[in-house]
């Protein structure tokens, strides 16, 4: 017997929304560090993201972004 109870916070798709927000800051943020690298790092940290790396994690978050947006779009 499905539940259609309103009061949940953000309704049924609360997880969608968790993974598109979590999804899109992954890959912004992974896109903006290798776009602009810091100008001067301190003492102990990289000059700029490693790439391989940072290039998987943006693939990442593309594609969680992309599949929670298609998830809320086809409700």
């Amino acid at each position: 017997m499905p539940v259609a109870d309103s009061s949940l916070f953000l309704g049924n798709n609360l997880l969608a929304y968790l993974v598109l927000a979590l999804g899109g800051a992954l890959f912004v943020g992974n896109g903006l560090a290798l776009v602009r690298p810091p100008e001067s790092p301190h003492p102990g940290e990289l000059r700029r993201a490693p790439l391989g790396r940072t290039v998987v994690m943006l693939a990442v978050g593309g594609v969680a972004a992309l599949w929670a947006l298609a998830s809320l779009l086809s409700k």
